[in-house]
């Protein structure tokens, strides 16, 4: 019998710096790696850890790109996101929006990734508002290809391959996936209704290099969505590539990194207006392109002793982009035109330590950050001949914020104690600077004249790690000073600054520092194992509360923020060769919009799966999502109209590991 030849695994020391030791003392929360391997969007994988959340409740592959922003803890969530994301200490996050195209990353491709809780000041900076993500890319050699079909015409395909030595490795991998969709509404639905549907592609390809201790990497990568927005002639495409070059030393007394990295990303996005019997949908809105181009740098360099620790840091970001619009749809035709953009600038530096004294770690570190908004414009013309209506450029603005973060770790055997306190800040984006947008009837105009965002906040925590099985718990409690948040300002039908025209059925909001959000809660996790089976189980609940901004919002829950989140996982080896796991999501209601007037009821879903190991590195496995066809409720509009996220449905998929 012939054997076949076994190909020697290798693992590429990364282009990054291994996690600073003073991490251990902030609240972390790792991803299940079984979350990430089986998952078919990213997004879907961090949504178990609870709290975490995109701005609506559909995933990426649904939700409009520009609700694609993260948000941690569920104090605040945002559009745009107030959470930053970093891949290898890139930050990911849009240049123009701030969100986050999660399709542009495929999961096959992560190789880890940690839910950091609080501020993060320090290394992370501007827009680690309420916590960041740190993503880990894959390193370790192999070949992983896998292909999935399921109900509602869902295709997916992707493939990863790493290959090369010590000195030096390639990675490419790709992933396709299409969706024809369900259609949300359902009580009054219309023929103005239409499925939800995506289609959409990524790619990476990377090359690293190593000698003496050094990692050089150069990575590109790149992304096409398309998607339904669930009304007849409401769509929208997204495009964007990105390119980084990293050289490090990750290793020694003394460790550094320097890093650059350019982003671009284009936007279309079509909205429409809906007939009050929802028998119809007239074009409301064009958004034909919106580039935007982000660039920037960082540096860091680490001396680590024996007990104790330093790093210094900078960073640089910087945007320009603008929206490019048809508006004002009459007669048959498009009557304006639009063009609003801007550029920012974000640049900061930090220096972070850290000491252990027998039990004791104790970590802390300060920053300072410039932000500039300037070359801002929004220029409104007729259609026909071109003559202007509005020329509007909004005056530069500028803002020093110094931030900084402390946080203390005892362990005493399988127990600990931790506790932090933290401030970081976000400045506005180009999106909420520059861009009005269009949901249904519901009009949001933007604002130039928006504040950067500072939030400071303190949690406890303890916990223990066992033989078979560990928890830990902790409070916290933050104070978001001049949330940026979507403010009702009325209802049409009528006319609202400058010149909108809001239809009957819809809200007229526009972007504001609407005052601050105090917000407060609990949250804990445990997991453990035991024979064949393994465990998981978190939950968060978050009290927050508008205070000191319009009469209308003082005392309200913010828009989109649940009270409670809750998630739990078992896997189960039935034999060598078989596993089932089954996952099981949980939110309570959340508010549709900032009065509080329309409510999005509670849901849990429970997802099945299920693998048999064929031989070879093969494997075949079932799903079933959303088991008991839970009715997830995600919007409902000003006049009554309820929207559904996806029916239960099934999938089968076959994988190949080499």
């Amino acid at each position: 019998m012939d054997v076949p030849a076994q190909t020697e695994e290798v693992v590429v020391t990364a282009p990054r710096l291994p996690a600073a030791p003073g991490e251990d003392a902030y609240s972390a929360l790792p991803i299940d790696p079984a979350q990430l391997e089986n998952a078919i969007r990213l997004d879907d994988a961090l949504r178990t850890a609870p709290g975490v959340s995109l701005f609506r409740r559909n995933d990426s592959a649904a939700a409009n790109p520009t609700t694609q922003g993260l948000s941690i803890r569920a104090s605040a969530p945002s559009g745009a996101g107030r959470a930053l994301v970093t891949l290898d200490g890139q930050p990911l996050n849009d240049p123009f929006g701030g969100w986050v195209i999660w399709g542009a990353l495929p999961p096959e491709t992560i190789s880890g990734a940690t839910v950091l809780r609080g501020a993060g000041a320090g290394p992370y900076g501007a827009g680690a508002l309420t916590g960041a993500v740190q993503l880990e890319e894959r390193e370790r050699s192999g070949v992983v290809l896998s292909l999935e079909a399921g109900e509602r015409g869902h295709a997916r395909a992707s493939g990863i391959g790493i290959a090369g030595d010590n000195a030096l490795s390639f990675m490419l991998a790709a992933a396709a996936q299409s969706d024809d969709g369900w259609v949300p509404v359902r009580a009054g639905r219309g023929a103005a209704d239409a499925p939800v549907w995506f289609d959409g592609a990524s790619g990476v390809a990377r090359v690293q290099w190593r000698d003496a201790g050094r990692v050089l990497s150069a990575r590109l990568g790149g992304y096409s969505e398309n998607r339904g927005a669930g009304l007849v002639g409401a769509e929208s495409a997204s495009t964007g590539s990105s390119l980084s070059f990293t050289l490090a030393a990750p290793d020694g007394p003394r460790a550094w990194r320097l890093q650059a990295w350019v982003m671009r990303s284009d936007l279309q996005n079509s909205s429409v207006a809906v007939a009050p019997d929802r028998s119809a949908t007239t074009p409301a809105n064009d958004q034909y392109a919106t580039p935007a181009t982000g660039y920037g740098g960082n540096a860091a360099v680490r001396w680590n002793g024996e007990h104790r620790g330093l790093e210094l840091g900078a960073d640089l970001r910087m945007a320009e982009g603008e929206t490019r619009e048809r508006f004002s749809f009459m007669g048959g035709d498009f009557t304006r035109d639009r063009i609003a953009g801007g550029r920012t600038l974000t640049a900061g530096a930090y220096a972070e330590a850290w000491r252990e004294s027998g039990p004791w770690l104790l970590s802390g570190g300060a920053r300072v950050d410039l932000y500039r908004a300037y070359d801002g414009k929004r220029i409104e013309t007729l259609a026909a001949g071109g003559a202007p209506t509005l020329d509007f450029r909004p005056a530069d603005a500028d803002a020093v914020s110094p931030t900084a973060r402390l946080a203390f770790r005892r362990e005493d055997g399988a127990h600990f104690l931790r506790g932090a306190v933290y401030a970081g800040f976000r400045p506005p984006t180009l999106n909420e600077l520059h861009r009005p947008f269009r949901v249904g009837n519901d009009v949001t105009e933007a604002n130039a004249a928006l504040e950067p965002e500072h939030l400071i906040g303190a949690d406890f925590g303890a916990g223990a790690a066992y033989a078979s099985w560990s928890w830990s718990a902790g409070l916290f409690a933050t104070r978001l000073d001049d949330a940026i948040v979507n403010v009702t300002l009325g209802a049409g039908p009528g006319i609202f600054p400058p010149g909108v025209f809001v239809p009957a059925g819809g809200a007229y909001r526009q972007r504001q520092n609407a005052g601050r959000i105090d917000a407060k809660g609990v949250e804990a996790e445990a997991r453990g194992a035991a024979g064949a089976f393994a465990w998981r189980a978190a939950l968060t609940y978050t009290d927050a509360r508008v205070e000191n901004g319009p009469a209308a919002l003082t005392g309200l829950r913010p828009a989109q923020s649940p009270a409670w989140s809750a998630s739990a996982g078992l896997d189960w080896r039935l034999t060598q060769a078989i596993e089932a796991s089954a996952d099981l999501l949980y939110e309570s209601a959340r508010y549709e919009d900032d009065l509080n007037s329309r409510t999005l009821s509670a849901a849990a879903t429970l997802n099945l799966r299920i693998e048999h190991t064929l031989g070879g590195g093969a494997s075949a496995y079932a799903a079933i999502d959303n088991l008991f066809d839970t009715a997830v409720e995600t919007a409902e509009t000003a006049d009554g109209v309820e929207s559904f996220g996806p029916p239960r449905a099934v999938r089968i998929g076959l994988r190949l590991r080499r």
